[in-house]
């Protein structure tokens, strides 16, 4: 039988998770559809953002869909 560390072991993270809270449910649905339509993921995108706001040399506003990508995407 698996100890209960061993299991926390196993389903830990390879990277520290951090949370947003006041999200709601629809924006998150909205931001994960908006994320796919320019072919990439909810956390690629909160990291450039973060990258841009914090003056990161080279970082750039991640590309946005166009509205009716983001309309398409989340139906």
């Amino acid at each position: 039988m698996t100890s209960e560390e061993e299991r926390r072991k196993q389903h830990r993270h390879r990277h520290k998770q951090r949370v947003l809270r006041g999200i709601d449910d629809e924006l998150a649905t909205d931001f994960d559809a908006a994320t796919h339509a320019v072919g990439s993921d909810r956390s690629n995108i909160t990291r450039q953002l973060w990258e841009w706001f914090v003056g990161r040399p080279g970082a750039q506003l991640p590309e946005r869909p166009a509205a009716d990508e983001q309309t398409d995407a989340a139906t």
